[in-house]
């Protein structure tokens, strides 16, 4: 597992470790965090290497399956490492595939919503082919994510690795950094200090958010099922309004704050919503989290976690 020190990655190396596997997990700390796998690191079938994995990546013994999760995954994250982005989702996923292909294993790609850019197809089916700027500050994460599908492709149809790729919408749950940029943290962070909530634009942009639980089930249906080769959008379809969310977050938290609006960034995309037909017709996923419980959740999360 790369990335498994990562806020997704480290639940999912739990999932892993309940389901009888023994995990191998690297990581470089670049926005990970070795406080994600204190109950992984519990388990002596887990084992966890610091190491950045735009360099050569080995594994002693046989190895099932390589699942590859390691990027900067958060505006702010490959805004401030935009060239380390696009090398771990370059070299990255060469030198995960490399692995998969010598150890004769399957290999899982962590994929994005962010290949389709700002869709000009609404919801966005796995068919949808994208309206990306390649030369905007957030190309770097979008295309490093669309060359690193079109490698795990290449893979397939060249060395007949087993190729999964998971296209991931957004998630929010426990283990979310404080302070990484997106929506979710940032609203709980300024809701629970009672701190002006800062909604981009006008905040009828509109965002699909996904339970960290629902989404890991999701992850693992797919790693089981028999599907290879064509990409499954992972995320939960009901739509809610940035400027709702927070509005939420401000009551759910118990929040004196006030809703301020502050400039939209560039190519921010207006909506994103995945169509899960595919996921639920092929792997029989559905989340099932309402959208206030999740964040209930990890606001009570956030209240011990975050409190120094």
């Amino acid at each position: 597992m790369t990335g498994g020190a990562g806020f997704l990655g480290s639940h999912l190396c739990d999932r892993l470790l309940a389901e009888g596997w023994e995990v191998r997990c690297f990581d470089s700390l670049l926005t990970g965090s070795a406080a994600n796998l204190v109950d992984a690191l519990s388990d002596e079938r887990f084992g966890y290497v610091h190491y950045d994995v735009t360099n050569y990546l080995n594994v002693e013994g046989a190895v099932e399956w390589v699942l590859h999760f390691a990027s900067p995954a958060s505006p702010s994250d490959y805004l401030e490492y935009p060239i380390h982005t696009l090398k771990v989702g370059a070299l990255g996923t060469l030198n995960a595939l490399g692995l998969a292909k010598a150890k004769r294993a399957g290999f899982m790609l962590a994929s994005t919503s962010e290949v389709y850019g700002d869709p000009r197809v609404h919801p966005q089916p796995e068919s949808y082919w994208g309206n990306v700027n390649p030369i905007g500050p957030r190309g770097v994460y979008d295309e490093a994510k669309r060359y690193a599908e079109a490698m795990a492709m290449a893979y397939l149809r060249t060395h007949d690795v087993p190729v999964k790729i998971a296209r991931i919408f957004n998630t929010y749950g426990p283990r979310l950094r404080r302070g990484d940029g997106r929506a979710v943290p940032t609203f709980i962070e300024q809701g629970l200090a009672d701190e002006p909530i800062t909604v981009h634009g006008d905040g009828t942009q509109t965002r699909s958010l996904c339970y960290v639980d629902d989404l890991v089930e999701g992850i693992w249906h797919l790693l089981i099922s028999d599907v290879v080769g064509e990409p499954v959008n992972l995320g939960n379809p009901e739509e809610v309004k940035v400027l709702d969310l927070a509005r939420t977050i401000v009551l759910l938290a118990g929040s004196r704050s006030e809703v301020v609006f502050t400039d939209r960034p560039i190519d921010d995309p207006e909506v994103r919503c995945p169509d899960i037909s595919r996921a639920t017709s092929l792997l029989g996923w559905l989340p099932s989290v309402p959208l206030s419980d999740g964040l209930a959740r990890t606001i009570e999360w956030a209240r011990t976690a975050w409190r120094a």
